[in-house]
């Protein structure tokens, strides 16, 4: 008995991330400027590794680097997350399929908040001036 208890907990432990979620968000900003923010978050080589992107399609696929506490079978797990953007109205939505979101990940939902951080700070910064030609003597 112990042992078909022990074996249906694996079995559940890792069939558990299997069942990836996608979160959406909208952003009121041009796709291009998310698209933006997007490669902005994930250069990030502390947080994540990039595994492919497609510049036309604004869409790309990524793992997350989590902190040193994650487990074996953490590590088994783990799957690459997708983000993709779409045009809607004057604004993009962002879809973030996930496999980790709960007691110790909130990868989609770090993800959209750093997404939000790199928009605001494109916001704040001032625009590059354009060089003046110098007036003939």
């Amino acid at each position: 008995m112990l042992r078909f208890a022990v074996a249906a907990l694996l079995l559940f432990a890792f069939a558990l991330p299997l069942h990836s979620k996608t979160h959406k968000v909208a952003y009121p900003n041009a796709c291009g400027d998310v698209w933006t923010a997007v490669k902005d978050t994930l250069g990030n080589a502390e947080n994540y590794t990039i595994k492919i992107t497609d510049e036309t399609r604004m869409i790309a696929t990524y793992s997350v680097k989590h902190s040193a506490h994650v487990t074996l079978t953490g590590t088994l797990r783990q799957r690459p997350n997708t983000v993709s953007l779409s045009p809607h109205g004057d604004g993009c939505d962002m879809e973030v399929q996930s496999n980790y979101s709960g007691f110790e990940h909130n990868d989609a939902g770090d993800f959209a908040k750093r997404i939000g951080e790199s928009l605001a700070k494109r916001k704040e910064a001032p625009p590059a001036e354009t060089a003046k030609p110098d007036k003939p003597k």
